[in-house]
C-alpha cells in the first residue's frame, strides 16, 4: 500500500494575493472554483510536485502565518535565485550536514524551508 500526501491547506488572509504570489514563484494554479457562498478552492502545485497546497476562503481554521512546508529542491542556490528574481526575499543558503537550505515566507508568513539534500557517506 502507498500513502501519498495530495493536498495542504495554508491559510492565508487574501485569497488574490497569496494566488498571485504563488504564482509568481512558479506554482500552476490548477482550480480555483467557488463552490458557495464562504467557500473558494483554489488548488496551486509547485512545479514537479505530486503534492499541492490549497488557500482560499473556509478552507482551514489555522491562523495565517502558522504553516510550515518544507519542500525539496535539486539545487538551493539556485532555487533562492529563482525566488530573488521575482523579488521574494529568500534567506542566504544554510549549509546543515543533511542538506543546504534556503528560506522564504508567504505574504501572510507562512515559512517555507528548500531543501537540496545532500549525498554524503555514513560515518
Amino acid at each position: 500500500m502507498t500513502w501519498k500526501i495530495e493536498l495542504i491547506p495554508v491559510p492565508v488572509t487574501d485569497v488574490d494575493r497569496a494566488k498571485s504570489f504563488y504564482e509568481r514563484i512558479g506554482f500552476n494554479a490548477d482550480v480555483d472554483v467557488k463552490v458557495r457562498d464562504g467557500l473558494r478552492f483554489v488548488q496551486l502545485t509547485p512545479p514537479g510536485s505530486a503534492c499541492s497546497i490549497v488557500i482560499g476562503d473556509g478552507i482551514t481554521d489555522k491562523t495565517p502565518g502558522t504553516q510550515e512546508i518544507q519542500v525539496v529542491v535539486p539545487d538551493a542556490g539556485a532555487a533562492r535565485a529563482q525566488l530573488l528574481r521575482v523579488d521574494v526575499q529568500a534567506s542566504e543558503v544554510d549549509p546543515q550536514p543533511w542538506g543546504n537550505f534556503v528560506y522564504f515566507t508567504d505574504p501572510d508568513g507562512n515559512k517555507w524551508s528548500l531543501q537540496a539534500l545532500e549525498s554524503r557517506p555514513n560515518g
